[in-house]
Order: structure tokens, then sequence, then C-alpha cells
């Protein structure tokens, strides 16, 4: 399988033979716990799930520690499943960054930084209004509907709000290095999320 959960702890840059620079994200990936498997016969679908993310043991309740235990692994706060990944595996086995090579081409899901309620300029990226002459809409939105027909505003219509703290998904990133002793992933460009923040990393074949 080519799935794996992971740690954001920044970005760096790296050279390469040629004295090419690549600017890089480090994740801490694995060794992950198999705890689960999903079968089409008994769940409807294939899927493998993933534990990792060490936790103390008073901070799980009982059904999580006792589930952990079923594959003799510790104490770990982060559960995933990845669909179609769960080939050759048994629950208790491990996955760690060996099942990923340099040059091969992941997609990084994660919950991006929450950055609270901000209007439309930053949010949606609104140009703003006239700053001369006494003008009061210098960030405001503008018209979001006629008055009198239909007489309301139409769903959907970009304004004011909650900015970030969604799942996003970043695809086509290259896997720059790999450390499989350290546990280390180097991939080229910018992850979802903030540092420390867990992200899941699929191939993006």
């Amino acid at each position: 399988m080519a799935a794996i959960l992971a740690r954001k702890l920044g970005m760096t840059q790296i050279f390469g033979e040629d004295g090419a620079v690549a600017r890089v994200t480090v994740l801490e990936a694995g060794p992950c716990y198999v705890t689960a498997i999903r079968t089409s016969e008994r769940d409807g679908y294939d899927a493998v799930q993933l534990a990792f993310g060490a936790a103390r043991e008073k901070a799980l309740t009982k059904p999580e520690l006792g589930h952990l235990a079923k594959a003799s692994a510790p104490p770990l706060r982060h559960l995933a499943e990845f669909r179609d990944e769960g080939a050759g595996l048994g629950v208790g086995d491990t996955v760690d960054t060996s099942v990923f090579a340099p040059g091969q081409v992941v997609k990084i899901s994660g919950t991006s930084k929450g950055k609270g309620f901000q209007g439309t300029v930053k949010r949606h990226r609104f140009s703003r209004g006239p700053v001369t002459h006494g003008s009061h809409n210098t960030r405001a939105p503008g018209s979001i509907g006629a008055s009198a027909t239909p007489s309301r505003v139409f769903k959907g219509i970009r304004g004011p709000g909650q900015m970030g703290n969604k799942r996003v998904t970043q695809r086509g990133l290259e896997v720059v290095a790999v450390r499989p002793n350290e546990h280390l992933l180097f991939v080229r460009g910018a992850v979802p999320g903030p540092r420390g923040g867990y992200v899941e990393v699929r191939s993006d074949a």
C-alpha cells in the first residue's frame, strides 16, 4: 500500500547533487499500526485503518484502548481509514515511510489553518471600493441582490464568514526524499495545515 498518517514538522530546503534547491515540507510519517481491516463481504467496502500519534493512556477511553490492544498497539491519538489500500496487510502490522519512494507523486489531506471570521476582501479576494470623495465602502462587498425582485438574497452568494479550518486536499506533490530510519518524508511544496498538524498521505496515481 502507499498510504500513511503523518505529522507536519515544517518547511525547509534541500539541495540536489546538481546544486538545484528544492523547497520541501518535512513530514514525520509513521510508524502506523494497522488496527482494522474492512472487507466488502463484512463491511461493504475495502479499506485499512491506521493509527498514529502517541498519546497518554489517560487521554483515551476504555473502548479506544481496547480497540488498540487488539492490534497490540500502544495508546495512539489519530485513526484514519484508507480505502482500497489494505492488500497484504493484517491487524497488528505496521506501515512506515518505506512504502514511498523519491519521485513518487502523492496527495495530502489535512485541516487548513483557521483564520476566524473574515470579510470578503480577504476571504474571497474581492476588489476594494473607491477610497476618495468620502466613500464609505472601502472594503464592503457591494450589492448582493436586487431590491424589489426577488426581494431576497440567493443562496451561495459569497460573503463574509468563517475562513479556513476545513479539510483540504493538495494533489500532485512530489516526494523528494525519504529517510526510513528517521521516519521522515520530504515533499516538494506546501502541505495543508499548521506545524504539528496531522495529515493523510496517499499515492496520487
